[in-house]
């Protein structure tokens, strides 16, 4: 019996919006604390090419009980933390961080010709690694594998990715809570690309040029969230870019204040009173 496939189409979408985080740094937002992203929490897009929106950096701040991916389009990022890592990421690169128990860290920007360009990910950690010990890693672009497609291509920061034809790649991010994957696709104007996927949680973030998302174009600046399925398909009549998101949802209560994320408030009550006495990276 010959097998089929359902196609993936667009459930629902959301426009990025302005904010503002660290030092006066502008940022556009997409954020669900509610589960509507689950196991993803937050993407932030660090995007001017005026260095006055963003060269104050994100100076030494907390966090628990999340993952951070950041990946860098143009310009950089040098990272300092309390565990004595430091080491800057540029065009192409990636840094992930799994905050655990507590980490202390700041981000300060370079740049290049273009200014900056980069994006921030927040995932959410299951319970039972909240207050597990912090971990760190950069992953260099050399590093990511690539899939092809007609006019297009994948890069692979994180988890298993298949094109219909049968191509498979794993990027070197092996530790994505839920499961997580993560993928930055680039299409030519007439460019298409076809995915198995059968995660629960597939987001299309384009932040560049527009995206045919199975049947829905999907403007810049907008996040689209797909319904059941296991195939993806991707084209343009433009050219964009977007990042791609898969997972498997926590569905776990989320309780969050600010760089904190827990399951209830009595456990954020905690990260704060460890981080006023000094302890919130261990006793």
């Amino acid at each position: 019996m010959a097998s089929t496939s359902t196609l993936r189409r667009v459930e629902q979408q959301q426009r990025s919006h302005p904010s503002q985080d660290g030092d006066g740094v502008r940022i556009q937002r997409i954020h669900d604390f509610g589960g509507g992203l689950d196991p993803y929490l937050m993407l932030d897009e660090l995007g001017s090419d005026r260095p006055d929106d963003y060269i104050g950096g994100f100076p030494p701040h907390p966090h628990r009980g999340i993952q951070t991916l950041t990946y860098v389009i143009h310009g950089g990022l040098t990272h300092e933390d309390h565990l004595g890592h430091s080491s800057t990421i540029r065009a192409g690169d990636a840094q992930w961080m799994h905050t655990g128990r507590g980490i202390i860290h700041s981000e300060m920007p370079l740049t290049d010709s273009q200014g900056l360009h980069a994006f921030q990910l927040w995932l959410n950690l299951p319970a039972r690694d909240k207050l597990s010990p912090a971990t760190y890693r950069d992953v260099r672009s050399a590093e990511m594998p690539r899939l092809a497609g007609q006019g297009a291509e994948l890069i692979a920061l994180g988890g298993r990715w298949q094109s219909t034809g049968g191509e498979r790649v794993e990027g070197p991010l092996d530790a994505l809570a839920g499961d997580g994957a993560v993928a930055h696709v680039r299409l030519e104007s007439g460019g298409d690309l076809t995915l198995e996927a059968d995660a629960p949680t597939l987001l299309v973030y384009v932040f560049d040029g527009s995206l045919n998302v199975g049947e829905t174009v999907v403007p810049r600046g907008q996040l689209a969230r797909l319904g059941g399925g296991d195939r993806l398909s991707l084209g343009s009549t433009e050219g964009g870019q977007a990042l791609l998101l898969a997972g498997h949802p926590h569905r776990e209560p989320i309780a969050h204040y600010g760089p904190f994320v827990m399951n209830e408030h009595a456990e954020l009550e905690q990260a704060l009173r460890d981080y006023r006495d000094g302890t919130l990276t261990g006793p």
